[in-house]
């Protein structure tokens, strides 16, 4: 089998794109304990960059649509090394927020025109597989990132481990450089950058199928930080009191996602979208059911299969913004990703102040049932699977 460097870049793609959004969820009690801060101001380092994406995303894809999709994803991944060495010589509290938030400004001009590339480059059958590689990526880089903070700040502090994500992120954009090939299909926007740009989301906006999925993409990534926020101090706490490296471990269950993902384009065509959702979200919710046995192993498969339930659902929903979006994908790529992380802000703060002083980790779980029932119910209302899509298989 020949080596396809189209395929390996849009997966590298995902991988840098996640390697350093999540890096400092595993050791969010450790920031808690060295600050003298609640969970919930520990759980805005990873907001505040989640926060940072929602609103860079819509704008980023105006770019995209204008420059190109390769040389704004690997300008961005360059780029993002900067706020990353930074980020190691923060000396406080204030200063991580700060750079963490510029990191998040960048980080959607990776993922928002890695997605419509995919679309554009790619034939429909195809495209939903070669989504379930980016999506894979995204799985291990999100793993990656926090399992080598964890294991770093276990022995040498979280410094050295945001300054080993950073020579990553260096070899990630280079390899993206190397590897992707310009786009052959991307449309010439009409009209100037501003107002073709911003005509294109008000258009955007009033398409109903896509604020939908855009809804479906604030559930998936809310209910995943939330879960992956909170059970770490879940896990810190009695009866399991793990340490800073053995959290790490725990997102182990990550590249049980990335190795489900590529499979997520099967599915859907089996099932069509709507009933491939559906599986997957009641899948999410079984693996959340058993995270509330005090049993570590029962926690852990709990997790395990609520990432493949989750990581499914993102590919369906991502893959559906091309199909759905007629013209300027990657503006319609940004909107959905701005919806996404705002989903993930809401996800990583919310439960803190909601549910988790008053009811712990059982609260967290209930709070994010809630969401993922909601956004199955949606999606099967709305949702209408694309004959092209289930013909192919």
């Amino acid at each position: 089998m020949t080596f396809d460097r189209p395929r390996a870049a849009v997966t590298i793609g995902g991988f840098c794109a996640f390697l350093d959004l999540y890096a400092p969820q595993a050791v969010l009690p450790q920031l808690a304990q060295d600050f003298g801060i609640s969970a919930a101001v520990a759980g805005s380092t990873v907001g505040i960059s989640t926060l940072a994406v929602a609103g860079a995303a819509p704008f980023v894809g105006m770019l995209a649509d204008r420059l190109g999709r390769k040389i704004t994803i690997v300008a961005a991944a360059l780029l993002l090394t900067l706020p990353s060495i930074m980020l190691v010589l923060a000396g406080g509290l204030n200063q991580i927020l700060l750079w963490r938030f510029v990191q998040g400004l960048l980080l959607p001009a990776i993922f928002s025109p890695v997605v419509a590339y995919v679309s554009e480059e790619w034939p429909p059958g195809e495209a939903a597989d070669v989504m379930g590689l980016y999506v894979a990526g995204s799985a291990l880089g999100g793993f990656s990132g926090r399992f080598i903070t964890a294991l770093m700040a276990e022995h040498f502090g979280w410094r050295m481990g945001f300054g080993v994500l950073t020579l990553i992120t260096l070899a990630c954009g280079l390899a993206i450089w190397r590897w992707m090939p310009s786009e052959r299909r991307r449309p010439r926007p009409a009209g100037s950058a501003g107002r073709g740009g911003f005509v294109a989301l008000y258009g955007h906006l009033r398409n109903p199928a896509l604020l939908a999925t855009c809804a479906v993409g604030f559930a998936v990534l809310g209910s995943m930080v939330a879960t992956f926020t909170y059970v770490n101090f879940h896990l810190a706490g009695a009866p399991f009191h793990l340490g800073t490296a053995q959290l790490g471990m725990i997102f182990l269950v990550y590249p049980i996602g990335a190795a489900v993902a590529p499979a997520s384009g099967l599915l859907i065509r089996r099932m069509g979208r709507r009933g491939a959702v559906v599986l997957a979200m009641a899948v999410s919710c079984l693996g959340l059911l058993a995270t509330l046995q005090a049993n570590l192993a029962a926690v852990v498969a709990g997790l395990a299969l609520f990432v493949i339930g989750v990581f499914t659902v993102q590919s369906a929903a991502m893959g559906f913004v091309g199909q759905v979006a007629k013209s300027a994908k990657a503006t319609a790529v940004g909107l959905y990703v701005c919806s996404y992380y705002i989903g993930g802000s809401v996800g990583a703060v919310l439960p803190g102040l909601l549910v988790w002083q008053a009811a712990g980790w059982a609260g967290c779980v209930a709070l994010v049932l809630a969401i993922i029932a909601a956004a199955a119910a949606l999606a099967w209302r709305t949702w209408r699977d694309d004959p092209v899509l289930c013909a192919a298989e």
